[in-house]
């Protein structure tokens, strides 16, 4: 017995449904959204373009399609999307539900927002295209920069150079070094003194010590010797040190000097002043 599908097939059974639609104008959607002016119908038209879409996108699925086909189908459903924009804002203009807010975002297979480009979306095998995937790929962060608190914790005594004797090699390098430039100096010097003794010219005086301290000095300087317990350094002052008795003198005539100028008038230190002065104070 044959199928519903296959008796629907038949030549008897298409010349009975010609029959029965004639007479009869199928509508079609009108091409702006703006001459539609009823609600229900532009409800019909946007759940059209919805079905249409579906049947597009699931077309763009399979990969062997080609990379013209699936390019022309996902401009078609990109073009589908834009009109089906027009009829949820005419739509709304005509008192219905504002789509555009409440409606369900379109994602993937995989649950994510379909990934786009300026308004311009990819579908199924189209995100696999050639300059497609090159597109959406994310370059990688650059490395965060550091702040200047942790810059600073990896600088130590190292950093300066404090511990660069440390490892007992550039300390003997140095010394070594430091003993061949002072014996070149000193080499030098001597050729140049023999040089001028040959050319008869007087010798110079030796450069006097400016740090050399003698007794006799320190003591006419005021100059005085602070010494320890045995094995302690000696200390040499090379300016006139007052006594613990000049100080006391001191700290007593500032005292005397403050209390008059907080007691006494301006005429009684005057007085005073000039008694002073008289006897050759």
């Amino acid at each position: 017995m044959a199928r519903n599908a296959e008796k629907a097939m038949t030549a008897l059974a298409r010349f009975r449904q010609a029959q029965l639609e004639e007479g009869k104008v199928k509508e079609r959607r009108p091409f702006l959204a703006s001459e539609c002016n009823e609600l229900p119908k532009a409800e019909k038209w946007r759940r059209q373009i919805i079905g249409e879409i579906s049947k597009k996108v699931a077309q763009i699925q399979n990969a062997g399609l080609g990379e013209f086909r699936i390019r022309d189908l996902n401009d078609e459903i990109n073009k589908l999307l834009r009109e089906k924009g027009h009829w949820e804002v005419r739509i709304k203009e005509l008192g219905g539900p504002d789509y555009a807010r409440i409606g369900p975002k379109m994602l993937d297979h995989e649950g994510k927002e379909v990934p786009g480009n300026r308004g311009y979306k990819y579908f199924g095998a189209a995100k696999d295209l050639p300059g497609v995937r090159e597109l959406f790929e994310k370059e990688p962060l650059p490395p965060p920069r550091k702040t200047r608190a942790e810059l600073m914790k990896s600088i130590d005594a190292e950093y300066y150079g404090y511990r660069d004797e440390d490892d007992g090699i550039l300390e003997p390098l140095e010394q070594e070094h430091e003993r061949k430039v002072i014996a070149e100096a000193v080499e030098k010097w001597k050729m140049e003194r023999e040089a001028r003794l040959a050319r008869g010219d007087e010798e110079e005086e030796e450069e006097i010590n400016i740090y050399a301290v003698n007794d006799d000095e320190s003591d006419e300087e005021g100059g005085k010797e602070k010494e320890g317990e045995e094995g302690q350094q000696k200390f040499i002052a090379h300016v006139p040190v007052p006594s613990q008795q000049e100080i006391e003198e001191a700290l007593v005539r500032r005292k005397k000097m403050e209390l008059l100028q907080k007691y006494a008038s301006e005429t009684l230190m005057a007085q005073s002043e000039e008694a002073k002065r008289l006897l050759g104070l």
